[in-house]
């Protein structure tokens, strides 16, 4: 593979990764009710408990596709002559 390709392939991963972040926030916020009440079943979690985990999840996802998509995507984009 190419320095190119690499490019390529970061960036599609870091919009793939960033669809599931918009994704998740938005079922989140519109179905919170729907989704307390089907996770409540499975898990004894109060509703700020939940949305804790929730938040937090949310938050350490971003994180990880900062530091594994687009610090490399950036440090490739940087390194260009």
């Amino acid at each position: 593979m190419d320095i190119a390709q690499i490019e390529r392939l970061l960036l599609i991963n870091l919009a793939f990764h960033y669809a599931i972040l918009i994704l998740w926030f938005g079922v989140f916020h519109c179905f919170h009710g729907w989704l307390y009440r089907l996770h409540s079943r499975w898990f004894r979690l109060s509703e700020p408990a939940f949305d804790l985990l929730n938040y937090g999840g949310i938050g350490l996802y971003k994180i990880l596709v900062l530091v594994f998509n687009l610090a490399p995507l950036a440090a490739l984009w940087l390194s260009k002559p």
